[in-house]
């Protein structure tokens, strides 16, 4: 690069990933075009100052078209962690909080984290305008699409929640569970539901395969992994010894 030119500043993107593009598109529903460009312009040019992730609340400043900041206020409707972690386990998707905890955003627990209407994401503005996004509010989204991308658990923040609070309740969940053996709905009492016991599971008479069985194939196959002829009486005898020890027949 010549001493002459100036470096050019990389351009600031948001909406990369699932997560991001979920909670922008609900905040941006409903917005016009002038205010979603002037957003954008605002979000590029760093117009938003001290934003803060919390618990269902996100606060920042933003810097318009007068001397002094508005102040931006998006509150949302947190979602709760054990009704979470249980429709995991409904669909079968338990595993999503391990790839969550690698970094991932697995799509299935996005669908029950991130917003879904407008209605989730509430905003308020000192500014003026009356629009029910203005461009102090969007240039905030954005901020925080921005910063879902690079931390999947902004989302979990900005919803209510985190990844410890889904872990703790995973885990009471298992502990909750019953044991087949305390009468678990999955192993009734009554199977047929109509109080018949079920029967008596048939039983087969003990057999010792080194000497019930023709020994000329287990004799064939200790030759075909290289034992001499000479050692596969010894071999035997010590696959019987092995064969009591793992039955324990003694």
């Amino acid at each position: 690069m010549s001493p002459g030119r100036k470096r050019r500043a990389a351009v600031r993107g948001y909406g990369i990933t699932g997560w991001s593009r979920a909670f922008v598109g609900v905040v941006e529903s409903g917005a016009d075009h002038r205010h979603i460009t002037g957003a954008r312009r605002y979000f590029r040019d760093r117009h938003v100052e001290g934003l803060h992730i919390g618990h269902g609340l996100v606060t920042a400043s933003v810097r318009g078209s007068q001397l002094d900041p508005f102040e931006v206020r998006l509150e949302t409707r947190t979602v709760d962690a054990a009704t979470v972690v249980e429709l995991l386990r409904r669909t079968g998707r338990a595993d999503d909080l391990l790839d969550l905890a690698r970094g991932e955003q697995p799509p299935g627990l996005g669908e029950l984290i991130a917003p879904t209407e407008p209605a989730d994401v509430a905003s308020d503005c000192t500014c003026p305008d009356e629009a029910p996004r203005c461009t102090h509010v969007l240039a905030v989204a954005f901020e925080v699409a921005a910063e879902i991308d690079r931390r999947p658990t902004a989302l979990l923040t900005v919803m209510g929640t985190d990844l410890p609070e889904l872990l703790a309740a995973a885990q009471d969940d298992d502990s909750a569970s019953p044991s087949p053996a305390s009468g678990d709905p999955l192993l009734p009492d009554d199977p047929y539901g109509d109080h018949r016991l079920p029967p008596t599971p048939p039983t087969f008479p003990a057999a010792d395969p080194l000497t019930d069985l023709d020994p000329t194939v287990l004799r064939q196959a200790l030759r075909a992994t290289g034992v001499a002829a000479t050692e596969a009486g010894e071999a035997l005898d010590d696959l019987a010894t092995f064969y009591e020890i793992l039955t324990r027949r003694r």
